[in-house]
Protein backbone atom coordinates (compact mmCIF):
# COMPACT_ATOMS: atom_id res chain seq x y z
CA UNK A 1 0.00 0.00 0.00
CA UNK A 2 1.26 3.29 -0.94
CA UNK A 3 0.31 4.60 2.64
CA UNK A 4 2.51 1.86 4.73
CA UNK A 5 5.07 4.29 5.90
CA UNK A 6 2.12 6.24 7.37
CA UNK A 7 2.29 4.18 10.57
CA UNK A 8 -0.58 4.68 13.01
CA UNK A 9 -1.95 7.42 11.28
CA UNK A 10 -5.04 8.60 11.82
CA UNK A 11 -6.34 9.33 8.71
CA UNK A 12 -9.53 12.15 8.78
CA UNK A 13 -12.76 10.97 7.20
CA UNK A 14 -12.61 13.94 4.67
CA UNK A 15 -10.87 16.31 3.07
CA UNK A 16 -11.06 19.15 5.40
CA UNK A 17 -12.76 22.25 4.37
CA UNK A 18 -10.10 25.33 4.76
CA UNK A 19 -11.26 28.56 4.65
CA UNK A 20 -8.39 30.71 3.39
CA UNK A 21 -9.87 34.14 4.29
CA UNK A 22 -8.49 33.96 8.01
CA UNK A 23 -5.38 33.67 9.37
CA UNK A 24 -4.47 30.36 10.66
CA UNK A 25 -2.15 29.59 13.50
CA UNK A 26 0.44 27.21 11.72
CA UNK A 27 0.01 28.66 8.27
CA UNK A 28 1.06 32.00 9.91
CA UNK A 29 4.21 30.29 11.88
CA UNK A 30 4.98 28.65 8.45
CA UNK A 31 5.39 31.94 6.82
CA UNK A 32 7.83 32.98 9.72
CA UNK A 33 9.84 30.17 9.24
CA UNK A 34 9.93 30.74 5.66
CA UNK A 35 7.49 28.58 4.09
CA UNK A 36 5.58 29.12 1.25
CA UNK A 37 2.23 26.98 2.30
CA UNK A 38 -0.03 29.90 3.23
CA UNK A 39 -2.21 32.75 2.24
CA UNK A 40 -2.60 36.38 2.43
CA UNK A 41 -5.06 36.57 5.54
CA UNK A 42 -1.66 34.53 6.74
CA UNK A 43 0.72 37.11 5.52
CA UNK A 44 -0.96 39.85 6.52
CA UNK A 45 -1.45 38.41 10.49
CA UNK A 46 2.45 38.14 10.30
CA UNK A 47 2.83 41.19 9.33
CA UNK A 48 1.05 42.61 11.69
CA UNK A 49 3.18 40.69 14.69
CA UNK A 50 6.27 42.31 13.07
CA UNK A 51 5.05 46.00 12.76
CA UNK A 52 3.93 45.27 16.66
CA UNK A 53 7.27 43.42 17.50
CA UNK A 54 10.12 44.15 15.29
CA UNK A 55 12.17 40.28 16.35
CA UNK A 56 8.84 38.65 15.35
CA UNK A 57 10.73 38.98 11.68
CA UNK A 58 13.50 37.02 13.04
CA UNK A 59 11.93 33.91 15.75
CA UNK A 60 10.65 31.75 12.86
CA UNK A 61 14.23 31.35 11.32
CA UNK A 62 15.76 31.10 15.21
CA UNK A 63 13.68 28.59 16.54
CA UNK A 64 13.63 26.66 13.28
CA UNK A 65 17.77 26.63 13.52
CA UNK A 66 17.52 25.26 17.21
CA UNK A 67 15.35 22.52 16.20
CA UNK A 68 17.78 21.55 13.52
CA UNK A 69 20.97 21.70 16.07
CA UNK A 70 19.12 20.27 19.06
CA UNK A 71 17.97 17.36 16.57
CA UNK A 72 21.34 17.40 14.99
CA UNK A 73 22.85 16.96 18.61
CA UNK A 74 20.22 14.03 19.57
CA UNK A 75 21.18 12.20 16.66
CA UNK A 76 25.00 12.18 16.23
CA UNK A 77 26.12 12.74 19.92
CA UNK A 78 23.38 11.35 22.21
CA UNK A 79 22.37 8.37 19.80
CA UNK A 80 18.66 8.75 20.11
CA UNK A 81 16.74 7.52 17.12
CA UNK A 82 12.97 8.14 18.11
CA UNK A 83 11.48 11.27 17.69
CA UNK A 84 7.81 12.30 18.88
CA UNK A 85 7.28 15.92 17.67
CA UNK A 86 4.36 17.26 19.01
CA UNK A 87 2.45 20.40 17.22
CA UNK A 88 4.69 20.18 14.06
CA UNK A 89 2.67 22.40 12.13
CA UNK A 90 2.55 22.51 8.43
CA UNK A 91 5.90 20.10 7.48
CA UNK A 92 8.68 22.24 5.66
CA UNK A 93 12.23 21.97 4.62
CA UNK A 94 14.03 20.90 7.52
CA UNK A 95 11.52 19.52 9.50
CA UNK A 96 12.52 17.20 12.31
CA UNK A 97 12.07 13.88 9.59
CA UNK A 98 14.24 15.30 7.46
CA UNK A 99 17.17 16.26 9.96
CA UNK A 100 17.10 12.66 11.59
CA UNK A 101 16.92 10.31 8.79
CA UNK A 102 19.79 12.76 7.01
CA UNK A 103 21.65 11.53 9.17
CA UNK A 104 20.59 8.12 10.28
CA UNK A 105 18.29 6.74 7.64
CA UNK A 106 16.75 4.23 9.90
CA UNK A 107 15.01 7.30 12.43
CA UNK A 108 11.24 6.71 13.44
CA UNK A 109 9.83 9.99 13.77
CA UNK A 110 5.54 10.73 14.74
CA UNK A 111 4.22 13.74 14.07
CA UNK A 112 1.54 15.43 16.47
CA UNK A 113 -1.05 17.64 15.33
CA UNK A 114 -4.74 18.39 15.41
CA UNK A 115 -4.91 21.13 13.01
CA UNK A 116 -7.12 20.18 9.93
CA UNK A 117 -4.80 22.13 7.74
CA UNK A 118 -1.69 20.51 8.85
CA UNK A 119 -3.99 17.25 8.17
CA UNK A 120 -4.39 18.65 5.00
CA UNK A 121 -0.99 18.99 3.85
CA UNK A 122 0.71 16.47 5.74
CA UNK A 123 0.18 13.47 2.88
CA UNK A 124 1.30 15.22 0.22
CA UNK A 125 4.97 17.10 2.32
CA UNK A 126 5.66 13.79 4.07
CA UNK A 127 8.02 11.46 1.90
CA UNK A 128 9.24 8.33 3.38
CA UNK A 129 13.16 7.06 3.81
CA UNK A 130 13.89 3.52 3.14
CA UNK A 131 15.12 2.20 6.51
CA UNK A 132 12.65 4.43 8.89
CA UNK A 133 9.34 5.56 9.10
CA UNK A 134 7.44 8.48 9.79
CA UNK A 135 3.99 8.90 10.86
CA UNK A 136 1.35 10.70 12.07
CA UNK A 137 -0.72 11.04 15.28
CA UNK A 138 -3.98 13.48 15.28
CA UNK A 139 -4.27 14.60 18.73
CA UNK A 140 -3.96 18.25 20.87
CA UNK A 141 -0.53 18.42 23.00
CA UNK A 142 -3.62 18.24 26.02
CA UNK A 143 -3.93 14.99 25.31
CA UNK A 144 -0.27 13.48 25.58
CA UNK A 145 -1.95 10.04 27.06
CA UNK A 146 -3.22 9.22 23.65
CA UNK A 147 -0.60 10.49 21.88
CA UNK A 148 1.43 8.34 23.94
CA UNK A 149 -0.81 5.37 22.92
CA UNK A 150 -1.10 6.04 19.43
CA UNK A 151 2.79 6.86 18.87
CA UNK A 152 3.65 3.30 20.22
CA UNK A 153 2.47 2.04 16.55
CA UNK A 154 5.76 3.41 15.10
CA UNK A 155 7.87 4.11 18.37
CA UNK A 156 9.39 1.80 21.04
CA UNK A 157 9.10 3.54 24.96
CA UNK A 158 11.26 1.23 26.32
CA UNK A 159 13.85 2.59 24.70
CA UNK A 160 15.03 6.09 24.38
CA UNK A 161 12.80 8.24 22.50
CA UNK A 162 13.50 12.31 22.22
CA UNK A 163 10.38 14.16 22.43
CA UNK A 164 10.17 17.85 20.31
CA UNK A 165 8.18 20.42 21.70
CA UNK A 166 8.96 23.33 19.89
CA UNK A 167 6.43 26.61 19.23
CA UNK A 168 3.56 24.57 21.23
CA UNK A 169 3.53 24.67 25.28
CA UNK A 170 3.08 28.48 24.67
CA UNK A 171 -0.32 27.69 23.09
CA UNK A 172 -0.78 26.31 26.51
CA UNK A 173 -1.81 29.00 28.85
CA UNK A 174 -2.55 27.06 32.00
CA UNK A 175 0.69 26.35 33.83
CA UNK A 176 -1.02 23.26 35.87
CA UNK A 177 -1.63 21.95 32.18
CA UNK A 178 1.43 22.33 31.04
CA UNK A 179 3.31 20.18 34.23
CA UNK A 180 0.42 17.67 33.79
CA UNK A 181 1.69 17.06 30.11
CA UNK A 182 5.07 17.13 30.70
CA UNK A 183 4.75 15.32 33.51
CA UNK A 184 2.74 11.89 31.75
CA UNK A 185 5.04 12.71 28.70
CA UNK A 186 8.36 12.57 31.31
CA UNK A 187 6.64 9.29 33.00
CA UNK A 188 5.87 7.29 29.66
CA UNK A 189 9.92 7.83 28.51
CA UNK A 190 12.67 4.92 29.36
CA UNK A 191 15.41 6.49 30.85
CA UNK A 192 18.19 8.48 28.69
CA UNK A 193 15.22 9.91 26.57
CA UNK A 194 15.23 13.63 25.64
CA UNK A 195 12.87 16.64 25.48
CA UNK A 196 13.66 19.43 23.39
CA UNK A 197 12.02 23.03 24.51
CA UNK A 198 11.98 26.30 22.92
CA UNK A 199 9.19 28.69 24.96
CA UNK A 200 9.05 32.31 24.26
CA UNK A 201 9.89 34.53 27.17
CA UNK A 202 8.53 36.89 28.95
CA UNK A 203 11.68 38.31 30.70
CA UNK A 204 14.38 39.04 27.97
CA UNK A 205 14.60 42.68 27.24
CA UNK A 206 12.58 43.21 23.70
CA UNK A 207 9.46 43.51 21.77
CA UNK A 208 7.82 40.17 22.42
CA UNK A 209 5.07 41.31 24.65
CA UNK A 210 3.72 43.71 22.20
CA UNK A 211 3.62 40.39 20.04
CA UNK A 212 1.59 38.32 22.62
CA UNK A 213 -1.02 41.17 22.88
CA UNK A 214 -1.42 41.81 19.42
CA UNK A 215 -1.78 37.90 18.76
CA UNK A 216 -4.21 37.35 21.52
CA UNK A 217 -6.14 40.17 20.14
CA UNK A 218 -6.63 38.61 16.31
CA UNK A 219 -6.17 35.02 17.16
CA UNK A 220 -8.62 32.26 18.44
CA UNK A 221 -5.91 30.78 20.04
CA UNK A 222 -4.24 32.46 22.98
CA UNK A 223 -0.47 32.70 23.99
CA UNK A 224 1.18 33.25 26.97
CA UNK A 225 4.84 34.13 27.36
CA UNK A 226 6.79 32.52 30.19
CA UNK A 227 9.95 33.44 32.52
CA UNK A 228 13.59 31.62 33.15
CA UNK A 229 12.36 30.81 36.28
CA UNK A 230 8.83 28.83 34.93
CA UNK A 231 10.56 26.95 32.41
CA UNK A 232 13.48 26.16 34.87
CA UNK A 233 10.36 24.68 37.02
CA UNK A 234 10.14 22.28 34.20
CA UNK A 235 12.88 19.83 34.33
CA UNK A 236 12.70 18.88 37.90
CA UNK A 237 14.37 15.71 37.80
CA UNK A 238 15.83 15.95 34.60
CA UNK A 239 19.36 16.42 33.68
CA UNK A 240 19.90 19.53 31.44
CA UNK A 241 22.36 18.84 27.99
CA UNK A 242 24.84 21.84 27.89
CA UNK A 243 24.68 25.04 27.63
CA UNK A 244 21.17 24.29 29.89
CA UNK A 245 18.25 27.20 28.95
CA UNK A 246 19.89 29.56 27.20
CA UNK A 247 18.06 31.90 24.54
CA UNK A 248 17.90 29.81 21.45
CA UNK A 249 20.56 31.01 19.50
CA UNK A 250 22.82 30.32 22.16
CA UNK A 251 21.94 26.75 22.36
CA UNK A 252 25.35 25.26 20.65
CA UNK A 253 25.30 27.78 18.18
CA UNK A 254 26.40 26.99 14.54
CA UNK A 255 28.56 29.89 13.17
CA UNK A 256 27.19 29.46 9.76
CA UNK A 257 23.41 30.42 11.55
CA UNK A 258 22.31 33.77 11.03
CA UNK A 259 22.69 36.02 14.03
CA UNK A 260 20.28 39.20 14.85
CA UNK A 261 21.48 41.80 17.05
CA UNK A 262 18.54 42.35 18.63
CA UNK A 263 17.69 39.95 21.84
CA UNK A 264 15.93 36.63 21.04
CA UNK A 265 12.75 36.42 23.25
CA UNK A 266 12.95 32.46 23.13
CA UNK A 267 13.99 30.22 25.49
CA UNK A 268 15.27 26.65 24.82
CA UNK A 269 16.94 23.09 26.51
CA UNK A 270 17.33 19.77 25.57
CA UNK A 271 16.43 18.23 29.15
CA UNK A 272 17.71 14.86 30.15
CA UNK A 273 15.69 11.66 31.80
CA UNK A 274 18.04 9.81 34.14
Amino acid sequence: MADEWLEGTARPARKARIDTSVPNVARVWNYLVGGRDNFEADRKAARQLIGAAPVMEHVGVASRAFTRRAVTYLVREAGVRQFLDIGTGLPTAGSTHEIAQAIAPASRVVYVDNDPVVLSHVRALLRPVPGGATSYVDADAREPGKIIEEARATLSFGDPVAVILVDILNFITDDAEVRFILAVLRDALASGSYLAVMQPASDIDGDMPAAERRWNQVASTPVALRDRQQVTSWFDGLDLVEPGIVTVPDWRPDPADPRVAMPMPLYGAVPRRR
